[in-house]
């Protein structure tokens, strides 16, 4: 018998990957929001290459920049 804090696995759950459904420009949106967040400048993130892995991953190629905004610049 499996001790009591043990759980079993769900391996539909492992091999069903989420990350998937979730566009790009979400994940760069929420990646640059933290980012921001933590450092109190505004930053951006660009996602360059993304690979699904089996396993409920992914590796993902970041470009993460400090966006350069010129505050005496007319507002459009």
């Amino acid at each position: 018998m499996a001790a009591e804090n043990e759980k079993d696995i769900d391996i539909n759950k492992i091999l069903h990957n989420k990350l998937k459904s979730v566009s790009i420009d979400s994940l760069e949106t929420g990646i640059s929001k933290v980012i921001t967040d933590l450092v109190g400048e505004d930053y951006r993130c660009s996602i360059g290459n993304i690979k699904y892995t089996l396993f409920s991953g992914a590796e993902i190629s970041l470009k993460i920049e400090l966006t350069l905004k010129d505050e005496n610049a007319p507002q459009l």
